[in-house]
C-alpha cells in the first residue's frame, strides 16, 4: 500500500516535518481578554510555538477572536488553538477565527451517528478556512460506543482515533494532528505505538501530539512527562509535545524544549529566545543529540537526562532497575531511582498523583489545592489520587485514580472514589481533610474484612 505522510499547517507552523514542535496552554479564563493576551505573549516569547486556549462555550467565541486580534496587533504571530469539549457548535464557530481547533469528536453527541454528522460538518468549515484540527482522545474520556467494544484500553484509544482519521480522509481533509494522552505512562506509550502501526497499515500517517496528561508538578511531573514522552519520541513517533504541569504554563516550556531538542529529526534550528541549537541529521543511536539547556539548572538537566535514558528502557521491559555512576551522590541517586521507577509504574514508593494543569475552565486555586492534598496524603502508599480542575472532563480523565478531588467552582469540591462521587459541595477548606478521612476509613474497613 502506498504510504502518505501528511504535514499539518497551523498558521506559520508546520507539524510533521521532523522537528518536534513545542506547545502549551493558557490557564487564564477566556473572558479575561487582557490576561489571556498577556499570557499568550509571554508564552510565545518563552518559546511556545503553539498556544492553546480553552473555549468553554459559544459565548466565549468572540473572546478568543478578540484575543487573537490583539495578539496579532502586538506583532505576535504564534498560532492559537481553541480547546473544545463536547460542543460541536462551539468548535464550528471557532474554526474561522483560530489556526487550529482541538476536539474529541466522540463527545460531540451521545448518539454516535449524530457525532459523526457533526464531525463531518466541522471538517467542511475547517477545510473552507484552512484551519488545522487536533483529534484529541484521552484515556478515560472515550465514549461508550468504543469502550463497549474494546474496554477502556490502549487499543480502544487507537481504534477510536482511527475511526475519525478514516472519516477525515473520506472527506478529503488532511490537516489533522492526533493525540492519545493518558496519565498512566504504560497506557500512553502503548496507545501511541498501536496508533502509529494502525496509521501505517491504513496508508495515511498523520502527525502525533505527544504528552502525559495530568502529570502533576515539581520533579515528579517533569520526570513522569519525560519517561512517557521520551519513550514515544525515541521510537521515532511524535511530532509535537506539551508537558502538562500543575504550575504556571511558562514552567512547562524548558522541559518541552529539552525534549524537542533531544528528539527532533530534521537538522533544523529551533527558533527561540535562547541560543540556537543545530541538530544532527540522523545522529548515531548511541549518542544524544545536542540539547538547549537554557532555563534548566544542572540538577534538573541530570534529572531529565536520567528520565529520558531509563524511562524508555523500563517501559520496554529491557531493564528492571536503574544504576547510576558510583561518584553520584547516593541520596540523589536513590531519589531519582525511586521517581523514575514510579513514573514507569514499576515500583511505587509514595502516592501516585494525577493533577491537571488547569485552564480557563478551572474555578479554584488548583495549584494550592494540589499542594495541600499532597502534603496531607504523603504518608499514604499504593494509592492513586487525582486533583482535577473542573467537573467538565475531570471525572472522566482521572481514569486511573482510586480517589478524586474535583473542583466544582464557588469554593466547593466533589470527592470521588473511582468514578463514583461520595461527597459533593464540600467547602474547599475542609476538602483535603475529608479526602484523607475517607481514604483511611476505606483502608480500615478493607483490613477488617
Amino acid at each position: 500500500m502506498e504510504m502518505n505522510k501528511h504535514l499539518v499547517k497551523a498558521g506559520n507552523v508546520v507539524i510533521g516535518d521532523g522537528r518536534i514542535v513545542v506547545q502549551t496552554m493558557c490557564n487564564t479564563h477566556t473572558d479575561d481578554i487582557e490576561g489571556t493576551v498577556a499570557q499568550t505573549l509571554r508564552l510565545s516569547a518563552a518559546g511556545a510555538e503553539l498556544v492553546r486556549i480553552t473555549v468553554p462555550g459559544l459565548a466565549d467565541v468572540p473572546h478568543i477572536a478578540e484575543i487573537r486580534r490583539r495578539v496579532r496587533e502586538a506583532g505576535c504571530d504564534v498560532p492559537l488553538v481553541a480547546d473544545i469539549h463536547f460542543s460541536a457548535e462551539t468548535a464550528i464557530a471557532c474554526a474561522p477565527v483560530v489556526e487550529k481547533v482541538r476536539i474529541n469528536p466522540g463527545n460531540f453527541h451521545k448518539d454516535h451517528e449524530k457525532a459523526r454528522e457533526k464531525f463531518a460538518e466541522f471538517l467542511e468549515v475547517c477545510k473552507k478556512y484552512g484551519t488545522a484540527v487536533r483529534i484529541g482522545l484521552n484515556h478515560g474520556s472515550l465514549g461508550a460506543f468504543i469502550t463497549e467494544k474494546y474496554g477502556n484500553t490502549p487499543r480502544a484509544m487507537a481504534e477510536a482515533a482511527m475511526e475519525w482519521i478514516r472519516m477525515a480522509v473520506e472527506h478529503d481533509f488532511y490537516n489533522v494532528v492526533v493525540s492519545l494522552k493518558a496519565s498512566n505512562t504504560v497506557v500512553m506509550v502503548e496507545a501511541y505505538r498501536l496508533l502509529q502501526r494502525a496509521m501505517e497499515e491504513y496508508g495515511h500517517v498523520f502527525p502525533l501530539h505527544v504528552g502525559v496528561t495530568e502529570a502533576g508538578n515539581g520533579d515528579s511531573g517533569r520526570i513522569k512527562s519525560c519517561v512517557g514522552i521520551a519513550s514515544v519520541l525515541s521510537a521515532g513517533i511524535g511530532d509535537t509535545v506539551r508537558v502538562s504541569l500543575t504550575e504556571d504554563p511558562e514552567a512547562e516550556l524548558p522541559v518541552a524544549r529539552y525534549l524537542s531538542d533531544m528528539y527532533s529529526r530534521n537538522g533544523k534550528v529551533f527558533r527561540s529566545k535562547t541560543p540556537p541549537v543545530v541538530f544532527q541529521t540522523n545522529p548515531p543511536k548511541n549518542l544524544p543529540a545536542p540539547v538547549d539547556c537554557g532555563n534548566i539548572s544542572s540538577r534538573e538537566l541530570r534529572m531529565l537526562e536520567a528520565a529520558c535514558e531509563w524511562g524508555p528502557k523500563l517501559l520496554r521491559r529491557e531493564v528492571d532497575d536503574i544504576t547510576f555512576p558510583e561518584d553520584m551522590d547516593p541520596a540523589e541517586a536513590e531519589y531519582l531511582r525511586n521517581e523514575i521507577l514510579q513514573a514507569a509504574r514499576r515500583r511505587f514508593y509514595k502516592p501516585e498523583y494525577i493533577a491537571c494543569p488547569g485552564c480557563g475552565r478551572t474555578m479554584y486555586n488548583l495549584q494550592a489545592a494540589f499542594e495541600e492534598v499532597k502534603a496531607k496524603t504523603a504518608h499514604l502508599k499504593d494509592v492513586v489520587i487525582a486533583v482535577m480542575g473542573c467537573v467538565v472532563n475531570g471525572p472522566g480523565e482521572m481514569a486511573d485514580a482510586d480517589w478524586g478531588y474535583v473542583g466544582e467552582g464557588n469554593h466547593k469540591v466533589s470527592i470521588y472514589k473511582g468514578r463514583t462521587p461520595l461527597l459533593r459541595h464540600i467547602p474547599e477548606e475542609e476538602a483535603a481533610d475529608r479526602l484523607v478521612a475517607l481514604i483511611e476509613s476505606d483502608r480500615s474497613a478493607r483490613r477488617s474484612r
